[in-house]
């Protein structure tokens, strides 16, 4: 029978979660994973199931919130999406033939790069991402580098569509973390699907995080739209920065 205390830590996750969900445009799952692990005696697989489970209606509320202000490019969103799906497929299959180690390296300095590129690029709050054929191709392989990253190191997508939509395409912050959080959505409902028939979701823990992390994201988001585009790059960057050290720290005791 679950503790009282552990319903109460489902509670906290959520709204910790879907405050920086919305405010970064990211799933949360880099926060949520550790915390069911640390707070609640989760394994592994059990915790990173449920997050993924917990996902879904956490970014639903985010984008409905951005997309409220326009700050939503859904077509982009459904090219991302698509590469996603297909490049997690991918990277479950070099999941036993990669060196995880050296790939893990490489992400955290491609995150150390972006870091430092994101303070030298003020995003303009009327950009918004133009669609061609070049633009629709980088869509496309750039989803697939996110699905592979997410298959091999189950990482989420937010922490690369992000600062790539920024840099590379030209989006403002805005519709970068909102449609950022619309790739989430197939993305998580897929992989829950999996995960489900694995038994490795905790249904009840899920809805708990979820349902709470939706009465913080949209509050997320409406700081994300108040705040200066230059600190808004700034935080996400600290943010980043967490998330290098979280790997490097994963990798060194891998070894």
């Amino acid at each position: 029978m679950r503790r009282r205390v552990d319903w109460l830590w489902f509670v906290v996750i959520g709204l910790i979660a879907g405050f920086m969900s919305g405010l970064f445009g990211v799933g949360g799952g880099i926060l949520i994973v550790p915390l069911l692990i640390t707070l609640a005696g989760f394994g592994q697989k059990r915790a990173a199931g449920t997050s993924l489970a917990a996902i879904v209606p956490t970014s639903l509320a985010g984008v409905i919130t951005y997309a409220i202000h326009g700050d939503l490019a859904l077509i982009a969103a459904a090219v991302l999406a698509v590469g996603s799906i297909i490049g997690a497929q991918i990277g479950s299959l070099l999941l036993h033939r990669l060196p995880k180690n050296v790939v893990q390296w490489a992400f955290i300095v491609f995150v150390l790069i972006i870091v430092v590129s994101l303070f030298f690029v003020v995003p303009s709050r009327e950009a918004d991402i133009h669609l061609g054929a070049l633009s629709i191709i980088g869509l496309l392989v750039l989803g697939l580098a996110v699905g592979i990253l997410s298959g091999i190191l189950g990482i989420g997508g937010g922490a690369v569509i992000v600062p790539m939509l920024i840099l590379l395409f030209g989006a403002s912050d805005l519709v970068a973390k909102g449609t950022s959080l619309a790739v989430m959505i197939p993305t998580a409902i897929s992989g829950t699907i999996g995960n489900s028939r694995r038994r490795n979701v905790d249904i009840p823990a899920a809805l708990t995080i979820g349902l709470c992390a939706c009465l913080t994201t949209s509050l997320g988001a409406l700081v994300a739209v108040a705040i200066d585009p230059m600190l808004g790059n700034i935080l996400f960057a600290v943010f980043l920065l967490i998330i290098a050290i979280q790997l490097s720290v994963k990798a060194i005791r891998s070894r």
